[in-house]
Order: C-alpha cells, then sequence, then structure tokens
C-alpha cells in the first residue's frame, strides 16, 4: 500500500544556507485550501521497512553518476518530491559523501516541519547536510524548477501519480538533466503467510482501488520507465519488497488496516467476510504467526547530462 504524499513544491517556507535562489515549482491555488495529509505516526512506523527495503544496488551507479557531474566538487542539491516527513532523506543523505542541500517537496506544510526538523545534518563522508522546503504540486513540475539540481528522489509517490503527472515528472527530469531515485512504488502483489482464501479477492480489489480515477497504482512503474525510456534516459528497475514479520508487528497491523479497508472501500461486497478475515489475521499477526510481503520497485533514472548540474 502506497502511504507517500502525492505531491511536490512551491515557495520557500523555511531555510537553512543553501545554494541561493532556486525556482519554485508553483505552488497550490486558494491559498488556504486544504491538503491531504498522510499521519506522521504512520510514516514514522514504516521508515525502518522502508530504509531496509530500498534497494542499495541502485546506489553504486548513482554515486558514479554522481562523482563524474559537471561542477564536481561543489555541493550537491538533492529535490525530495512528495518529501513527508523526511525519510528518503535520513536514509540516503547519509549514504553520499560531499556537501548537500535538500530541497524538501510536499503540499502538506505540516509534514514539511517534521521533515526539516528531522532533516540529517551531516553526510558519509562528515560533509554538511542542509535543507530548505517547497510547497506545491508535483503536477506543475518543470526543467526550470530543477535548474542545478543533482539528482531528484521520492519514496512511494510514483503509484499515486496519473500517467500525465509522471510524463511531467519525466519531462522535468531529462530537460535538467538530472538522475532520479524513486524508491517503493507497489507492483501490486502481496504474499502472506499462511496463505487465506481471501488473500487473492482482497489483493485484487486493494489494486482495483489504487488505480481508482486516473491514478496508476500497481502500473506506476512501468509508466515511468516507458515515460523515461522515450525521452533517452537509461533507466535500471530493482526489486525493493517489504519483509514484515514477527519484530515488525505494529506496523503490519496498521498495514493490514489499511490494505483490507481500502479493499472493502473499492468494493463494499466484501464487508462481511473482510471483517471476519482481518479480525483473524490481526490475531495471527500478534500472536507473531504471520509473515507479509509487500513487493515494490526502485527506479534509478539516469539522462543524458545537460552540462547544468
Amino acid at each position: 500500500m502506497s502511504t507517500g504524499t502525492t505531491s511536490g513544491a512551491g515557495s520557500e517556507t523555511s531555510a537553512e544556507p543553501g545554494p541561493g535562489v532556486l525556482p519554485a515549482i508553483p505552488a497550490p491555488g486558494g491559498g488556504e485550501t486544504e491538503v491531504p495529509r498522510y499521519a506522521p505516526q504512520w510514516l514514522r512506523l514504516r521508515e525502518p521497512a522502508d530504509a531496509q527495503a530500498r534497494a542499495h544496488e541502485l546506489l553504486d551507479p548513482l554515486r558514479i553518476r554522481l562523482a563524474n557531474r559537471p561542477r564536481h566538487g561543489t555541493e550537491l542539491i538533492v529535490h525530495d518530491l512528495g518529501c513527508g516527513t523526511g525519510s528518503m532523506g535520513r536514509w540516503l543523505a547519509p549514504l553520499l559523501d560531499g556537501a548537500q542541500h535538500w530541497v524538501l517537496h510536499d503540499r502538506d506544510p505540516y509534514l514539511l516541519h517534521f521533515a526539516s526538523v528531522g532533516a540529517p545534518r551531516a553526510a558519509a563522508d562528515g560533509s554538511p547536510v542542509t535543507v530548505t522546503t517547497q510547497r506545491g504540486d508535483i503536477g506543475r513540475l518543470t526543467p526550470d524548477a530543477l535548474t542545478g539540481a543533482s539528482l531528484v528522489t521520492a519514496s512511494a509517490l510514483l503509484d499515486v501519480l496519473t500517467a500525465e503527472e509522471i510524463d511531467t515528472l519525466a519531462r522535468a527530469c531529462v530537460g535538467a538533466g538530472c538522475p532520479a531515485l524513486l524508491t517503493l512504488s507497489v507492483v501490486g502483489r502481496v504474499e502472506l503467510a499462511p496463505e487465506h482464501p481471501l488473500d487473492r479477492e482482497i489483493g485484487e480489489a486493494f489494486n482495483a482501488h489504487q488505480r481508482r480515477g486516473d491514478l496508476l497504482g500497481p502500473d506506476a512503474v512501468s509508466a515511468a520507465c516507458e515515460a523515461f525510456d522515450r525521452l533517452g534516459a537509461s533507466v535500471r528497475v530493482h526489486p525493493s519488497p517489504w519483509r514484515l514479520g514477527a519484530g515488525q508487528r505494529e506496523l503490519t497491523q496498521e498495514w493490514l488496516r489499511g490494505w483490507v479497508g481500502a479493499a472493502v472501500e473499492q468494493r463494499p461486497d466484501l464487508a462481511p467476510r473482510a471483517e471476519t478475515y482481518l479480525r483473524d489475521r490481526l490475531a495471527a499477526c500478534a500472536a507473531g504467526d504471520l509473515r507479509v510481503t509487500v513487493h515494490h520497485s526502485d527506479v534509478l533514472v539516469l539522462p543524458r547530462p545537460t552540462g547544468g548540474a
């Protein structure tokens, strides 16, 4: 189940010393309009599982690209889209050498506050890491907004985008010649052990819920790969599954509630059976007898450099 935030950036709302003036992604209209909010408690609960699942195999080719970028030796400028509470930065910044400046993007100012307060302060080699925050809409992302960027990152984001939004993201990254590390997108496969006769039906209803409206859900990784490939970028995909067992009871229980709840929202006729199913699954989880694998994919995009970043 994807629980990443669904949006990008806007006007700068907090700052530490940064790279100077960066072009802002347009902010959402309406000024005080309420925006969807993901609970910080859920994002905090899933953070260790996210960190364990992300594909370390993609880091070496990313490091090579960053080491060979124009203006090598200057600080890395990283744009983290739909940053939530900032878990991507806390994971990745300490794995990369060199001074870094992270621009944290989200629609939700509440989450941006948590992301800024909890941001990492040091890179792998002890170099400083600084942050700014921007509020706005990823659907309006442009190459100009990524001028000077060294890297774009996102976590649990692709599967809550539309095809149009993914095309916009691809054009912005490729237009800026900026690599992208896009992690933890659901791919529509969940495995529970021991198995239950209702597992498949719940899973299919959940996947249909993820595709509601124009959202791509589990089709997002394929759509993103195709969008970047059309623009001439090199794309690598690697699995990044959550593997949840007795040591992750609280996360598994919350995931189960959300997974079953979305399935029932999509198919209300499942409700009577799903209630019993969820009760039994939660009891097995509490007893340490349930194991869950939630399959995701990580995507590394390496566009042709433009000479800017």
